[in-house]
């Protein structure tokens, strides 16, 4: 067998690698509780009203920006790339919905999640189809909607996340990440994280009368929800 000219870490004895092990989780573990306060400080940030009425187009005919809450008090919208001109979506954005977990434990926390790109709908439900994804998908096609929220500046396509929350019909935009801000993005806990009622679980710092259950007990296989 030929040896690898990989440049490879340093071989050391087991105790030597626990030894070292050990040492690293300790600072892991320390940026952990760090994310936890960031997080505790996300859910406590300002938000503004959505006062401008949105028209979108789904696979049920026209919708409003309350209508893809399905209901529920929170929605995490990802501004998908895809351009009205394009033949295919962004490779990337499609990276992203591909690891998305299973939206059973995003309802089960009463929020739902969608897609949302200025291509037409047709372009949208292909594509989908294409790559066998089931997530909500709309077209912003016609509408102001991607330019006031920055992701079609000069008919340029960009991506972020956006997350919103609504209290009755009112809405309100909480937060938004693009760029690298979305990489670590794929379970159901770190979309959570971005809400502004974090993963409702008593152990997060937040404000008293906020939505909190015991953690771990919340928890179902995503067919089980229901019962």
């Amino acid at each position: 067998m030929i040896a690898s000219k990989i440049a490879l870490p340093q071989i050391v004895t087991h105790d030597a690698w626990l030894a070292a092990h050990e040492e690293f989780l300790a600072k892991e573990k320390e940026f952990m509780r760090m994310h936890d306060v960031l997080n505790a400080e996300r859910r406590l940030l300002p938000m503004v009203k959505i006062e401008k009425q949105y028209t979108f187009e789904g696979p049920n005919g026209q919708a409003s920006l309350l209508d893809l809450f399905e209901g529920r008090r929170q929605l995490i919208l990802y501004h998908f790339m895809f351009g009205p001109d394009w033949d295919e979506g962004c490779s990337g954005c499609t990276m992203m919905v591909d690891n998305m977990g299973h939206p059973a434990h995003l309802h089960a926390r009463d929020t739902s999640r969608v897609l949302v790109s200025r291509a037409p709908l047709a372009k949208l439900e292909a594509y989908k189809e294409r790559m066998g994804w089931t997530i909500p998908w709309y077209s912003s096609f016609g509408s102001d909607f991607n330019t006031d929220f920055g992701v079609t500046i000069d008919d340029d396509e960009t991506f972020r996340l956006s997350v919103f929350l609504r209290d009755g019909d009112d809405i309100y935009y909480t937060y938004f990440t693009n760029g690298r801000g979305v990489e670590y993005l794929g379970s159901n806990w770190s979309y959570l994280d971005l809400t502004p009622f974090g993963r409702q679980e008593i152990w997060e710092d937040s404000p008293a009368g906020w939505p909190q259950t015991p953690p771990y007990e919340w928890w179902r296989r995503h067919d089980s929800y229901g019962e």
